[in-house]
């Protein structure tokens, strides 16, 4: 039936996140493999124009990947009819202020989340996005982690019974850019340009624990700046004032409790970068990124305490891990995809919006303000 051009302004991808799972994964490889192909045989090609403020960059990456356009003057993007959807990675206390831009222009928009710095500027810029009547979505990719789909299967399947609890560790140790360069940019750690693990993950953690575990309702959180002092790009010390972990439980629907650490100050041993741990009445469940084990009630081993002896049982050996029975594309690029059907209305609905990015901004600024005040925050429905 044809091929039909999308036209996505590409800013902020001159980063490593923006160039590796969204540039490269995501628009790249669905041009490589010929598109996204509708039921009716159409094939959707993204068109991407990179759009930043450092025009060597630019430069480098367009002719890196083979890609003919890019441009420093947003504004002219901006008003080009010929691309219809606006993308945003660049850094946080940017970002409402780009999509109202967008919004204004009359593009379709798609971000990394958070989708602002504040509540406030979040709910307005989904408001404005629904009045416009434009199509937007967020960045939500821990869903489709093959570890935690296959949870979520062993969840909804009623293997663990009731579910009682959840523990997620996520997190590693981020260099101070002494002994070795740093592996994450400056500005994460400078509370100015919008930095802090609050703001940033639990705006990850609010989808994950609605979507798998049951609606987050209230939070109480404590957060730390462990590193006081960093070293940036450039080479030179620079105080680091955001916060770098944050210890936090949540209460979610039916009563499960959820404790999630996130820290950047922390070494792994455990078995992924984050694992997910939930316990239910018949049977557990633990997930990292790829992979879910589970131990059922009738196969969970009988421990007596008795710390004078060395602990007979192996506890690892009574994990039966849950088989790859799919593969699983890219989580990035399996959202990237299904937000063109929406584009194209194939897709009728997409829950991964603009309003889901500003829930995700009302847990991290409970959190904030749990940390700040000392208490329990609880979460009410928001408004659009």
């Amino acid at each position: 039936m044809g091929e039909r051009r999308i036209g996505i302004i590409m800013n902020g991808v001159t980063g490593r996140m923006g160039e590796n799972q969204h540039l490269v994964r995501s628009i790249l490889a669905i041009r490589a493999d010929g598109g996204v192909r509708l039921a009716d045989g159409t094939r959707l090609m993204p068109d991407p124009i990179l759009v930043g403020r450092n025009a060597e960059k630019l430069e480098a990456l367009a002719r890196k990947h083979g890609i003919a356009r890019f441009t420093t003057d947003l504004g002219a993007a901006l008003a080009d009819p010929a691309d219809e959807v606006f993308f945003d990675a660049a850094a946080t206390d940017l970002r409402a202020g780009l999509l109202s831009r967008a919004i204004d222009a009359g593009k379709h928009v798609y971000c990394e989340k958070p989708v602002a710095s504040t509540l406030a500027e979040a709910v307005a810029v989904a408001r404005k996005a629904n009045a416009a009547g434009i199509k937007h979505g967020v960045v939500q990719d821990k869903v489709f982690l093959p570890g935690l789909r296959k949870l979520k299967m062993a969840i909804d399947s009623g293997f663990l019974g009731r579910l009682l609890s959840v523990r997620v560790e996520f997190g590693y140790w981020v260099f101070e850019g002494n002994l070795q360069p740093a592996q994450r940019p400056s500005w994460n750690y400078r509370k100015a340009d919008g930095g802090g693990i609050i703001l940033d993950m639990l705006c990850h953690w609010r989808y994950v624990l609605d979507e798998t575990f049951g609606a987050v309702q209230a939070v109480s959180c404590l957060g730390a700046t462990h590193i006081p002092e960093r070293i940036d790009e450039r080479g030179q010390p620079y105080r680091a004032d955001a916060d770098d972990a944050a210890y936090a439980t949540f209460q979610l629907a039916g009563g499960v409790v959820a404790q999630v650490n996130s820290s950047w100050c922390t070494r792994v041993r455990r078995d992924d970068l984050v694992t997910f741990h939930a316990d239910g009445t018949h049977g557990s469940a633990v997930a990292g990124l790829q992979k879910c084990w589970t131990q059922s009630r009738v196969n969970t081993p009988k421990p007596v305490w008795n710390p004078d002896i060395a602990q007979p049982i192996d506890f690892l050996a009574g994990w039966q891990e849950i088989p790859d029975t799919q593969s699983y594309a890219n989580g990035f690029r399996a959202e990237w995809e299904l937000f063109l059907r929406y584009l194209a209305e194939e897709v009728k609905e997409f829950r991964w919006n603009l309003e889901a990015g500003a829930r995700g901004v009302q847990l991290a600024e409970a959190g904030l303000q749990s940390w700040r005040e000392r208490r329990w925050i609880d979460l009410p429905d928001l408004a659009f």
